[in-house]
């Protein structure tokens, strides 16, 4: 067996396991007594009930925040103005090259989730904590995705050195120092895009 066979089968386990992660957390809807209808998500109303008894007052939870954590929160949120300019960049990047690549768009709202607010058991001030977190993580993701399938375009080849981490299109990548994979094989990666496909496909 090929190395570059291996390694697809091992992406295919690890996509196949992915799914089977995804149903058991949607399980917890039955347990934690939540539906999800479009992008919304819906407590029985009597556990939204408990949620609100459960939640901290802001007196106490100001109260038990150190000083210095207070302090900390002006440069936490001077982020959003850049981490904005970003996502608009980006998304006007892929919305005006991607189909001069011929590269599949990324779906902003597959990795932009912002669904914590729902939860009642959490009070004003940790709804606006969770939603800041909840956008800057997932606009990282929707950006190295971006960034992931532009660098299969312009320069799918793998470092020398070991990386500790990476995205999921490294794989197709071509191995490092290897210049007749790169001349021979470059103009089939530039389009090597179906499993993106067969992902929308799947999705709808």
């Amino acid at each position: 067996m090929s190395d570059l066979k291996k390694l697809e089968e091992i992406i295919e386990e690890i996509k196949r396991l992915e799914k089977e992660l995804l149903t058991e957390i949607q399980r917890k809807e039955e347990q934690f007594l939540y539906k999800i209808k479009g992008k919304r998500v819906y407590f029985e109303e009597e556990t939204k009930k408990i949620h609100r008894t459960i939640a901290t007052r802001i007196s106490t939870y100001l109260g038990s925040t150190s000083f210095f954590v207070i302090l900390t929160v002006p440069v936490i949120w001077s982020c959003i103005v850049p981490a904005l300019i970003l996502d608009a960049a980006v998304s006007i990047y892929q919305f005006l090259c991607f189909p001069v690549y011929r590269i599949p768009k990324v779906k902003r709202n597959d990795y932009i989730v912002i669904d914590r607010h729902s939860l009642d058991y959490l009070n004003p001030i940790e709804k606006l904590n969770c939603s800041y977190c909840e956008y800057f993580n997932g606009l990282l993701a929707y950006l190295q995705e971006i960034a992931a399938r532009t660098e299969q375009y312009w320069c799918p080849i793998k470092h020398a050195r070991k990386l500790r981490t990476f995205h999921n299109r490294y794989y197709k990548f071509l191995e490092y120092g290897d210049y007749n994979a790169y001349r021979e094989r470059l103009e089939t990666l530039r389009r090597d895009f179906s499993d993106l496909t067969d992902k929308n496909e799947d999705s709808r």
